[in-house]
């Protein structure tokens, strides 16, 4: 009897055992991100690539061709996805970018939640005759306290 419960707890042991932080290294898995408030996403590089398409197809629908807002995010999202496709790794991509895929993930929603209100404000249209006011910098020679 004394012999069949040890062999129920020890089953129970090794059945709670959870793998250390270095065996979760070791495999290749990230723990954290180091970033307050950014969560660790496993499936990291399958949500970015899904949410760059959806940006890409998100200001191709909503901002027109010829704006230069359109040609930045698409040069910078198709440049992305390029390095993302690459076959690096997801180690060689964060480096590329020198951050990680989970804050290219939380720039992909910012950038989501964006392109609807740029398509709203159209900041690239400027009425006819707009004048923007310059303003001129005075430098002054604090030690004598005179315009230069």
């Amino acid at each position: 009897m004394l012999r069949s419960v040890g062999q129920r707890f020890a089953g129970r042991l090794l059945w709670n055992v959870q793998p250390t932080a270095a065996i979760l290294q070791a495999r290749g898995l990230k723990l954290d991100t180091g970033i307050v408030g950014l969560a660790v996403v496993p499936n990291a590089r399958e949500v970015l690539k899904d949410k760059i398409n959806k940006v890409l197809g998100d200001v191709a629908e909503q901002i027109p061709e010829d704006t230069e807002y359109r040609k930045a995010i698409e040069a910078t999202y198709h440049f992305r996805m390029r390095a993302l496709e690459s076959g690096a790794t997801d180690e060689e991509v964060e480096e590329q970018f020198t951050m990680q895929l989970e804050q290219l993930i939380k720039q992909c929603d910012d950038e989501l939640s964006l392109i609807p209100k740029m398509a709203e404000w159209k900041p690239w249209e400027v009425p006819a005759g707009h004048k923007i006011e310059t303003i001129v910098e005075e430098y002054v020679d604090t030690v004598q306290g005179q315009k230069a």
